[in-house]
């Protein structure tokens, strides 16, 4: 196919390297989706330790001799699936650790994460103007998140040389903040630090330079885009998300319809014939050791408040009474991992508990359950009720951000009309979970219209087929 355009993709994650969360799923999907329509993505990635290892004999293509406290090059290569630019700089980037700090969780960030990813985002500027080596120029260079932030602003403050930007905010909340006194070894321009530019709040933010110097910025979801105006979700950043309105996007995730697919799965099923998701159930049953009569639901989450856990422990023992029980697989804040092992002692037999992360277990989980329940507070997309989707497995999901974009609630008029693929709740809070809980065993009990509604969650597109035409879109606009 003759390539239509280039886009170099930065970021700090990407599957199947690198990940803490749905932003790496994004970076890895994102190139084979966008190939289908004649464009060449390549992928700009930190040379963490793993990723340094991998790369041996790999073409050097970028040559920088001064980078914030030694030499960095970048690598081009090819691995499992994704054409990769590696920024080789072993002072910034082969630690221990995470990719932010010394430990894979929150909190703990290494001191100079505002120099490594300025790093990341000076070269990525320069590859951006110049081009590599290699001769592989891009049309658009394509930011993601607080760690690639300061690439637009290299690019605008040092000559754009016909590249479009583009900025996608995968979660605000992480805004990349660095100290004023930084303005210079940052290398930002100091006529440039004000409110209307890169000043917040009297400091800095990667985030906030790559909003403000962008040509187009995107949220991972239409809602999110939306909420993004008002305080409560703006996280202070509001104001620049008002004043750019004319540029900013939704634009909803995808999934890999060929990872996440119950066809694929050990005990195959499909809409056609659900026959293998009641022996997968079984079988999910026996491995926790849960006898449940109602309908099964799992949480496969990180385990934070942001994502509504603590409200579980109000909520699951009437479901219990009803008939209900619960599988939940994650980790996270020690006081909701303690609440999650108190429900499983309470519940024995109807509450199971598997505290970290196995993707084998993750896809047991989706292709047995009756339900998925996705509580967040604020949800940019979510991932997590696309593949209960895919799988038959009914999403119960508060009614935000993404999470209001793919679930449609099975309400009478839904029902009636055919087009009920889960269940939505407003506001996050007990008493609008625990009813959504309630609809939820009744609609299981309706056997019949339980079958109607998961073949028609099965029958959402929930690929990237749409979402990368959207982008598609978006990069020729901008292209030089």
């Amino acid at each position: 196919m003759q390539v239509k355009g280039r886009v170099l993709s930065v970021a700090s994650e990407c599957v199947p390297f690198i990940k803490t969360g749905g932003l790496a799923d994004v970076v890895g999907a994102l190139p084979a989706a966008l190939a289908a329509f004649g464009w060449d993505m390549r992928v700009m990635l930190p040379g963490y330790r793993a990723l340094r290892q991998r790369t041996a004999g790999w073409a050097e293509v970028w040559y920088e001799s001064d980078l914030w406290g030694g030499e960095g090059r970048v690598l081009s290569g090819h691995l499992d699936g994704v054409d990769l630019l590696i920024l080789d700089a072993p002072h910034l980037f082969d630690r221990e650790g995470g990719p932010y700090g010394a430990h894979s969780g929150s909190g703990g960030d290494w001191w100079d994460n505002p120099q490594r990813f300025a790093a990341l985002s000076w070269v990525a500027a320069k590859i951006a103007r110049h081009g590599g080596l290699d001769g592989w120029k891009p049309d658009v260079l394509h930011c993601h998140d607080w760690q690639a932030g300061f690439a637009p602003a290299y690019l605008a403050y040092g000559g754009r040389a016909g590249v479009g930007s583009v900025m996608t905010i995968h979660n605000i909340s992480f805004q990349g903040w660095a100290r004023a006194g930084q303005l210079d070894d940052l290398r930002l321009p100091r006529e440039h630090f004000h409110p209307g530019a890169l000043e917040y709040y009297g400091n800095l933010s990667s985030l906030k330079a790559g909003l403000v110097t962008c040509d187009r910025i995107t949220a991972v979801s239409p809602t999110y885009a939306a909420d993004l105006v008002r305080a409560e979700a703006g996280l202070g950043l509001e104001g620049v998300i008002r004043a750019r309105a004319s540029v900013v996007s939704g634009v909803l995730n995808g999934v890999d319809t060929q990872v996440w697919s119950p066809e694929a799965e050990p005990v195959p099923y499909s809409a056609a014939n659900l026959a293998g998701k009641a022996i997968n159930r079984a079988n999910l049953c026996a491995e926790f050791n849960v006898d449940v009569p109602g309908p099964l639901a799992i949480v496969v989450s990180r385990l934070t408040d942001q994502k509504g856990i603590d409200l579980l422990p109000q909520v699951i023992p009437d479901f219990i009474a009803q008939g209900g029980g619960l599988i939940v697989l994650g980790s996270g804040d020690q006081r909701l991992e303690w609440q999650m092992q108190e429900l499983a002692w309470n519940f024995p037999g109807r509450v199971g508990l598997r505290i970290g992360y196995d993707e084998g277990m993750s896809h047991r989980l989706f292709a047995g359950a009756d339900a998925v329940l996705v509580p967040s507070r604020f949800e940019p997309c979510g991932l997590t009720q696309m593949y209960g989707l895919r799988y038959g497995t009914l999403p119960v999901v508060s009614a935000v951000g993404g999470l209001a974009d793919t679930v449609i609630t099975a309400n009478p008029a839904a029902l009636s009309a055919g087009v009920a693929t889960g269940i939505a709740f407003h506001p996050t809070d007990v008493p609008a979970f625990a009813i959504a809980l309630r609809q939820l065993t009744a609609l299981y009990a309706d056997k019949p219209m339980w079958a109607k509604v998961q073949q028609r969650a099965m029958a959402q597109d929930v690929s990237w087929t749409a979402s990368a035409a959207k982008y598609v879109a978006l990069y020729e606009g901008i292209r030089g």
